[in-house]
């Protein structure tokens, strides 16, 4: 039987090629991430978030932000507690997840972190309605970012284990796939052994 991370790998590889393909992963997918849930947070380690702060030292103040795949809720904390102006979303596959995700949740954001149920390559969020989408270890799908991620908007996808990481999509591929889709002032950041790679919409 396969592991779970063999299967994120090639669900992603998959997916990110043949984005039409995301109807037969997405149930199995979901039910695997349902069952890490309860133990997630002992799998992602301290460098989960390396690589993503060095890649939001300069984005200054955003409003809205949406933290897709979200898991337990580690991103989504981390970016209140660094934007305290800010209103963020987390938003996941996995019921059990965001369950974990409200559970965890510190009293004193509750005002501004909520957590919902969605699907990434379908999102209920109206056009341009984030000005910092982050993705952490998570699928792209690139279309709705595109159509999410406001004019003038930052996205930032990053991989706690680099290349390493199940999930996990190559840099070249994201300028290519973003380019197409109006994403410019491409960069990349390395905090070993994690990586981040960021975009603005143009």
């Amino acid at each position: 039987m396969i592991d779970s991370q063999r299967f994120a790998r090639l669900v992603t590889d998959a997916v990110v090629r043949q984005p039409v393909l995301w109807h037969v992963f997405r149930r199995p997918l979901g039910k695997m991430f349902d069952g890490l849930a309860p133990t997630w947070e002992t799998r992602i380690g301290p460098h989960h978030l390396w690589a993503l702060d060095r890649a939001l030292e300069d984005v200054i103040s955003p409003v809205r932000i949406l933290d897709l795949g979200t898991g337990t809720g580690v991103v989504a904390k981390a970016l209140a507690e660094r934007y305290p102006e800010a209103d963020v979303v987390g938003i996941d596959l996995s019921p059990e997840m965001i369950e974990e995700a409200r559970r965890k949740l510190p009293q004193e954001l509750e005002p501004r972190v909520a957590f919902q149920v969605g699907d990434a390559a379908a999102l209920l969020s109206p056009d341009g309605d984030f000005d910092l989408v982050v993705l952490s270890n998570m699928i792209p799908f690139f279309d709705e970012l595109a159509r999410i991620t406001a004019s003038g908007g930052r996205l930032v996808l990053s991989f706690s284990r680099g290349a390493e990481t199940p999930i996990y999509v190559a840099p070249e591929r994201l300028r290519e796939e973003l380019a197409r889709r109006g994403f410019a002032e491409f960069a990349e950041f390395s905090a070993p052994p994690a990586t981040a790679f960021r975009a603005k919409r143009s």
